[in-house]
């Protein structure tokens, strides 16, 4: 079976995480795919595979012969989809010998349009899959659950060199808790790799450093007709807290490696008002910086409306990974070899967003990642190109080979 065929399958099991239940993982509903996982891993005739407490799957591929001394390389992939956008009722659809132009999708009006998106030139006459335009496809990281379930599939079947290979399937990594509970010594591997990325052949160990920053505000509410001189509308302080912040600091006017405030959510009344931010820089020292930004606004806030109310509550979610990778960097040039055989021009790049292989990075398994051929992640735009799931395969028997060496 070919990668993006499995992913057609998995893209139908709804799989979103939610950022509020407090639990692990946090929405049932992850648990139908890692259940299903597990039956195919007994399928395929993996040591060992099951679903732990905290809907983590996890299995293992023996070494072939020979190379059972070889230390054990991990591949990892998440099954959760982003609460950004529904991924309930996912309807895929194919689209075969791609002409390059748009793609209408028959939902809800949307479009991929050509002309927005660049990098469709250069995936036509090529399979495509798309979800319907109501829903996004999951591709992230649906796709990259296929390529390693593929992997173990045709390493067997053709009797490839391979060392002992650790496989796991994480929940709630969109919403920065996939690590959470994540047994790395009994994992077993090494070192490894996550398969959560874009095009086929792109490898990121930059990750951004992140934290949430969560702003409560209290005002004093009163009637609008005798409010002079005593209400404090929360709403009108949120909007003074953000103006203190930098207004080109923002996703939609950064790109490589500068860092944001992405105000996520707002909500509330002229009584109380929450504001939701997540901040993000690759250097540490400007996160850091970043961070007390955030603080001294709410201070100076507060000092501005001393009747009303302003607490924040800033925590750090992931690092960067590179801080951990770089005395581990055959990872890196053996990742880059591997595309190279198999025909694919590597990309090396910094991720502007961040993967469980960050956290793990920290946790002692070095883990940068690799693309797994899909864009535009996160929403209904989203799309997958089969032959670039293709090639991810065959970049993961590489490494597999490489590293059975």
């Amino acid at each position: 079976m070919r990668a993006y065929e499995r992913l057609i399958k998995y893209a139908q099991v709804y799989t979103e995480s939610s950022p509020d239940t407090g639990v692990t993982p946090s929405t049932p509903c992850q648990w139908d795919l890692a259940r299903l996982l597990v039956d195919e891993l007994k399928e395929l005739g993996l040591e060992n595979p099951g679903v732990d407490d905290n809907c983590i799957v996890t299995a293992w591929l023996p070494a072939s012969h020979g190379c059972e001394r070889v230390p054990a390389l991990g591949l990892l992939a998440h099954m959760d989809t982003a609460p950004a956008f529904t991924g309930k009722d996912v309807h895929p659809i194919v689209h075969e010998n791609y002409d390059g132009g748009d793609i209408v999708l028959p939902k809800e009006g949307r479009v991929i349009r050509a002309a927005d998106f660049p990098f469709l030139a250069g995936l036509k006459g090529k399979t495509l899959v798309t979800a319907d335009g109501s829903t996004l496809l999951g591709a992230d990281d649906k796709a990259g659950v296929a390529e390693i379930m593929t992997l173990c599939e045709r390493i067997q079947a053709e009797n490839l060199p391979h060392g002992r290979l650790c496989i796991a399937f994480t929940p709630d990594e969109e919403i920065g808790e996939g690590p959470d509970r994540f047994d790395v010594q009994g994992f077993g591997a090494k070192y490894a790799y996550t398969v959560d990325g874009g095009v086929a052949g792109s490898i990121e160990y930059e990750n951004f450093n992140a934290a949430s920053a969560v702003v409560d505000i209290t005002g004093v509410s009163v009637h609008p007709g005798s409010a002079k001189g005593i209400m404090e509308n929360a709403l009108l302080i949120a909007q003074e807290f953000n103006a203190l912040l930098p207004p080109d600091a923002i996703p939609g006017k950064t790109e490589g490696y500068q860092g944001f405030f992405h105000l996520d959510r707002m909500e509330g009344t002229a009584a109380k008002a929450r504001m939701e931010y997540i901040v993000r820089d690759h250097d540490k020292g400007d996160f850091d910086t970043k961070k007390a930004l955030i603080e001294r606004a709410a201070a100076q806030v507060q000092a501005a409306h001393p009747t009303a109310e302003v607490e924040v509550t800033v925590k750090d979610s992931y690092y960067n990974m590179k801080e951990q990778l770089t005395g581990c960097m055959h990872l890196v040039d053996n990742a880059k070899k591997a595309a190279e055989l198999a025909g694919v021009v590597p990309t090396v790049e910094p991720i502007r967003g961040g993967t469980d292989g960050a956290r793990l990075s920290y946790m002692g398994l070095p883990c940068p990642n690799l693309g797994v051929g899909g864009y535009n992640c996160h929403g209904p735009l989203e799309l997958a190109c089969a032959e670039e799931m293709d090639a991810v395969v065959d970049i993961l028997v590489n490494v597999a080979a490489l590293y059975s060496k």
